[in-house]
């Protein structure tokens, strides 16, 4: 799966050896963070905290995920409380990704991607941010390294080069010891809009899996969090089971 929507799909479903003497490049520094284990398909309880001036509204969501043998990725969001309402989203190399919302009424409706930059059920998640990266659609700079919640971590800059960009660049901050994403920041109009933490990360199945993604306002904006209740990684799933038929 490519790099954002690894993690959440990986992460809250849901992106180990010496790194040498030689220097890397800001795209060497991504591609080694998409060779990292991953599952074949993913289905995850999540528990969603949106805190928004004073007030914490929770949600809570079943992920199901699969990377099917074309290299595209499904994914279905289903919400559970306090309303019932799901996110079908279709990933494809080379162009953007499909996505689709069935509301509580039971209409579905297509997301268009004027609509990405929106808020995810008034979260601090974007539709842009829920969907897939392709590596290719992005330039990446090698920033230098900064360490991150106490781990030494590559830092680099990513500015999308092809399809619509939703946000001025993104950095990405990529451990040094197992080149998983712990943070990127979020830059719109030549400011830092909002951050992405990766935080307490554990091995399942031979996956790093955080079991809780924090997604933060910056300055003193909020933060949604997603905290992970249970995991299960390469169930049997076919591309059928993400028709979108399957919404209505």
């Amino acid at each position: 799966m490519k790099t954002v929507q690894k993690v959440m799909v990986y992460a809250v479903a849901g992106v180990m050896i010496h790194t040498g003497v030689f220097a890397l490049t800001g795209r060497e520094v991504v591609d080694r963070s998409e060779e990292i284990a991953s599952p074949d398909t993913a289905t995850s309880e999540v528990v969603m905290e949106i805190q928004k001036k004073g007030k914490v509204t929770e949600k809570t969501f079943t992920l199901t995920a699969m990377d099917d043998e074309s290299g595209e990725d499904r994914a279905l969001i289903a919400f559970h409380k306090p309303s019932r309402i799901k996110l079908l989203t279709h990933t494809h190399k080379a162009k953007d990704d499909d996505q689709w919302l069935q509301m509580s009424s039971g209409r579905v409706k297509r997301i268009s991607q004027s609509s990405k930059k929106k808020a995810f059920v008034n979260s601090h998640f974007t539709y842009e941010d829920i969907s897939s990266r392709d590596v290719d659609d992005y330039a990446y700079t090698l920033l230098g390294k900064e360490t991150v919640a106490g781990e030494p971590c590559y830092k680099v800059e990513s500015v999308r080069t092809r399809g619509k960009k939703v946000y001025d660049k993104t950095v990405l901050y990529i451990s040094e010891k197992d080149w998983f994403l712990r943070k990127m920041d979020y830059y719109s109009k030549g400011k830092l809009l909002k951050f992405l933490e990766n935080k307490d990360i554990r091995t399942v199945d031979g996956i790093l899996t955080p079991y809780e993604v924090v997604m933060s306002r910056a300055p003193e904006g909020g933060q949604t969090r997603l905290l992970l209740q249970e995991i299960r990684y390469n169930l049997p799933m076919k591309p059928t089971d993400f028709r979108k038929e399957s919404l209505r």
